[in-house]
């Protein structure tokens, strides 16, 4: 195993990088559902995950860790977090082309205050008041960027109601799946993990054949081959950032991809942000940078009780 020395300036930096990387491949992944061809969700998980895997094993080639990274002691483990990852990978790529780029992308940050949830429910794990209110408070961002797309009234499409919910529901996959993860770093290594998804969700992808693929013309199939390339860039760059700092430290930059969500989707997809979806995702954004600084802040502390308790020689 390579000892890598702490440097949070580098993990900061390769945090943002991988919050640029995936937000690229989610604007790819929008243009190819949204083009002439409009190709299906379960084809893109696909070409996504297939692709993502040469970057990976180069990678872990280069780290001399190909021998030992891919050993797993938990392969059902493996199975059940890349079902249910695949599920939330298959309709955040589904919302893409139902709701604007921001909007996913807000929602899509209900996914770690769900895991909080979870994470109480699935693993008994202690959840206090002040961690409670905050997910009370971005779950109340996520039902206000939510409240315009629910009603089923003549003004609103059914297009849009049912990315609302599309868009809900693969947060709280993403949750569940990290529930999964949590289990599995226990035993398993991170690039075995990282790996075997990409290897379970391309043989899942693979099963949406006959639901309807398309035979994509040159661009749109380089398209879909950038999107596993940059999937599997992303997954090293973010992996790699929590390798130099805590992840306390680098999570919040999570949310620059807001920012970057609000300039592809006003240049790029000609969407311009409604008042009510920047109220929401500021509520969301807060709650979930909050959650982050107490888990900080506790993390802190236990460190400081342990080194009291530990005798002084």
């Amino acid at each position: 195993m390579i000892h890598t020395p702490p440097s949070p300036l580098r993990g900061i930096l390769l945090k943002c990088l991988s919050v640029l990387v995936f937000t690229i491949m989610a604007s790819i992944v929008k243009a190819t559902a949204e083009g002439g061809l409009g190709v299906p969700p379960g084809q893109q998980v696909f070409f996504r995950s297939l692709f993502a895997i040469p970057v990976i094993l180069v990678w872990l080639a280069f780290r001399h860790e190909l021998g030992v990274g891919l050993k797993t002691f938990r392969p059902m483990g493996h199975f059940y977090r890349g079902v249910i990852g695949t599920a939330a990978m298959g309709l955040g790529f589904w919302a893409l082309a139902l709701l604007p780029f921001p909007e996913v992308t807000a929602i899509g940050y209900a996914a770690p205050l769900l895991t909080v949830i979870f994470a109480a429910m699935f693993l008994g794990e202690d959840v206090r008041l002040f961690r409670l209110s905050m997910v009370v408070l971005g779950l109340v961002g996520v039902v206000i960027v939510l409240s315009p797309r629910l009603s089923f009234g003549a003004e609103m499409g059914y297009k849009e109601s049912l990315g609302a919910m599309v868009t809900l529901s693969g947060a709280a996959c993403t949750a569940l799946a990290q529930i999964f993860v949590r289990k599995l770093v226990q035993e398993e290594r991170t690039s075995a993990i990282v790996f075997w998804f990409s290897v379970t969700s391309t043989l899942l992808g693979l099963l949406t054949v006959p639901f309807g693929w398309v035979m994509p013309d040159a661009e749109t199939a380089a398209l879909l081959v950038t999107i596993g390339l940059l999937g599997g860039l992303g997954q090293i760059l973010l992996t790699s950032a929590y390798r130099y700092a805590d992840a306390s430290l680098v999570a919040p930059f999570e949310y620059a991809s807001m920012l970057l969500a609000l300039l592809i989707g006003w240049f790029i997809f000609d969407e311009a942000p409604t008042l009510v979806m920047l109220i929401g995702a500021a509520l969301v954004i807060t709650a979930g940078i909050l959650i982050i600084w107490r888990e900080r802040q506790l993390g802190l502390e236990r460190n400081r009780q342990r080194k009291a308790m530990t005798p002084q020689g």
